[in-house]
């Protein structure tokens, strides 16, 4: 198995590209849904946030009001920091778990959907490919100006507070276009899914696993040895 790394911009089409993957039967691990899980109440993360941005981020049942919690790190490049260094980690480690699991499944690869994968860089050397959703500037702006019911300036706010699209583009070894139609997108994720099931680096990754078990297992044996003698 093999990790795929998938992201964009905010409103670049990243969503639905993830879920066209997964109707072609490729395991997602999403790494917003696993960000909300980290800073459910009750958790370190979640603990650390309250602490450091306050109790007027919470709603009413003591969740973090996410919409609230999203303007104060849009407007403050520090705090947006100071909460993905709360967050990241948690994330990360959560993530682990759920490749382990797709791992022992034996899926040939498994795509991590993660927002900020080139803004981190964390989780890069670990991807043998790397995907970006992108848009025009325009087309970008107008669908985040429509979905999230924003002014123009509230919405260049967000676009300008993340890498620019152009820049992850350079990164990445593949490209999905999304300006166009939903269908011309389809193809080109279909294309993408075929190239990847075909790659033989899935091979790689369970020679070096079976080789680091069976290390492993003759290491164990020799210190059994040792101790029984």
């Amino acid at each position: 198995m093999f990790l795929v790394g998938l992201t964009g911009g905010i409103a670049s089409g990243k969503s639905t590209v993830s879920s066209m993957l997964r109707e072609l039967g490729c395991p997602i691990i999403d790494a917003d849904i696993v960000a909300r899980k980290v800073v459910e109440p009750n958790t370190s993360a979640y603990s650390r946030i309250v602490y450091h941005f306050g109790s007027e981020i919470l709603l009413e049942d003591g969740k973090i009001d996410r919409q609230k919690l999203g303007e104060i790190i849009f407007a403050s490049e520090e705090k947006r920091k100071l909460l993905n260094s709360i967050t990241h980690p948690e994330i990360h480690k959560a993530m682990l778990k759920d490749i382990l699991f797709y791992f022992l499944k034996g899926y040939h690869y498994v795509v991590l959907d993660v927002p900020l994968l080139f803004e981190t860089r964390r989780l890069t050397r670990f991807l043998n490919h790397t995907v970006v959703v992108y848009c025009d500037p325009a087309t970008q702006l107008s669908r985040l100006m429509q979905r999230n019911g924003l002014t123009q300036e509230q919405a260049e706010q967000r676009v300008a507070a993340q890498m620019p699209l152009n820049e992850k583009r350079g990164l990445a070894n593949h490209v999905i276009e999304n300006s166009g139609s939903r269908e011309d997108t389809h193809r080109q994720v279909l294309r993408l899914h075929t190239k990847l099931e075909d790659s033989m680096d899935f091979l790689l990754v369970r020679v070096i696993a079976i080789a680091a078990t069976a290390s492993l297992g003759g290491i164990l044996l020799y210190a059994m040895k040792l101790l029984l003698s």
